[in-house]
Formats: C-alpha cells, structure tokens, sequence
C-alpha cells in the first residue's frame, strides 16, 4: 500500500506496513484521501535525526486523527502500535518488531502513550535506536531519499524551524485496501484545498516555499550560502 507526497523539495514514495499498523496505516491513508495533510509545513527538522510535520497549524501542538475529524474531539487519538519489546516480541498490540535502523523509516511523532493523531516523522538518519519502543512505525520512503536529504539539509532556527517553508504540496494515495469510515466521502474535496498564505503559527516571518531570488539578488544570496558552509 502506498503514498505519494508531493513536497515543495520534491515526491516521496511512500510503502505502508499495514499488517504491522493497521490503525496509523489507515489514519494516514484517509488524512491524504480527504487533503488533510496538504499545505502541511514540516515544522520541525532536526539535521540527521527527524524531519516532523503534518500538523495543520504548523506548530506542533495541533492535528487530529481521522476519526478526530469525523467524531470530534475525544476520538482525537488512537493507540500506540508498538512492539513490547525489541525483536519479534509483538505482544498484543501489533508493532512488527520494525526498528528506526534505516533513513527513510515514517513513524506517528505522539504526545504521549497512545496519543497518536496526525503528525509523523520521517527519519533523516540511520539506527536512531533512541526512538524505537516509543512510536509506532508505520511506513518507509522506497524512493525519494534524495529529497529526505534535501529538507535534512534546510537551514533552520534554534527550534528546528526551517528559514523558508517546506510543505506537503499534495498527496495522492496509491493503494488503499481499507473501507472509508462513514462520512468520510462528504469531506474529500473536489479540488486540493490552497494555501492561505502565513495562516500557520510564525510562517509569515519565513520565505515560502516557492520563492527564489530574483536575477539581482541571487549572488548575495549564493555567497551567503557559501559563508554557511565555511
């Protein structure tokens, strides 16, 4: 089962572990069918760690799961899908014993134990064994790594905050092999929702993500990344 997102970076192919994580495979199948994730900033880059978004208000405190949107609030979240132990101890609770070993690895960024709703992570690294136990993975990049490297590579403030917005553009969903919850029809849009421009939390103190210097400003620009770099 797959994803495609479409970044202001570039596409990302995206396979789904939907034996392992049926519950996030099927939140994140039906937030890209309904465009939830669209506009979404990655808010949230740490250089060779994670590279975090899907949170509507750009800040890191918002989003909800699918049934949040269906049902309200206090269906919000859902529940950790996370192996017991390392290894192939699955216990009740699914997980597939899958690691953050390899760059690329799509897991659910929580607020808590089983307090999953729309944000994840993508993983800009490799063996970020720190992770494992704590959230449910539940996918992996299969081709774009380049662009996993190029968001990895944003200049950004203290807070992991990239200088100029990277987005989810769109998405498109490949393969879906669940049924739609009720209602869930009556909130596909016809056409991808656009952006409002500096709606998120702080996005208007940054260069957005389609800008580029003009002819005149463009060797300032590339010697200023030139000095970044020295």
């Amino acid at each position: 089962m797959a994803v495609l997102l479409e970044t202001s970076k570039g596409d990302l192919v995206i396979d789904l572990y939907v034996t392992e994580a049926p519950q996030a495979c099927k939140n994140f199948l039906k937030l890209c069918k309904i465009k939830y994730y669209n506009n979404c900033l990655f808010h949230n880059v740490q250089r060779d760690f994670i590279l975090q978004t899907g949170d509507p208000t750009g800040t890191g405190r918002g989003g909800e799961s699918v049934n949040g949107v269906l049902y309200g609030e206090q269906a919000r979240y859902f529940e950790d899908e996370i192996p017991r132990s390392g290894g192939g101890d699955l216990g009740t609770r699914g997980g597939g014993g899958r690691t953050h070993a390899k760059r690329g690895t799509i897991a659910m960024a929580n607020a808590g134990k089983d307090m999953n709703a729309s944000q994840f992570y993508i993983t800009a690294g490799d063996n970020l064994d720190s992770l494992d136990g704590k959230h449910t993975i539940f996918g992996h990049v299969t081709e774009g790594l380049d662009v996993v490297s190029r968001i990895n590579d944003a200049y950004c403030d203290e807070k992991g905050r990239p200088w100029q917005n990277i987005r989810i553009r769109h998405t498109i969903v490949l393969d879906d092999p669940y049924e739609d919850p009720p209602g869930l029809s009556d909130r596909i849009p016809l056409e991808s929702p656009e952006l409002v421009r500096g709606e998120e939390d702080g996005s208007s103190a940054r260069l957005e993500d389609d800008w580029a210097p003009d002819a005149e400003e463009r060797p300032a620009a590339e010697g200023e990344k030139s000095a970044r770099k020295s």
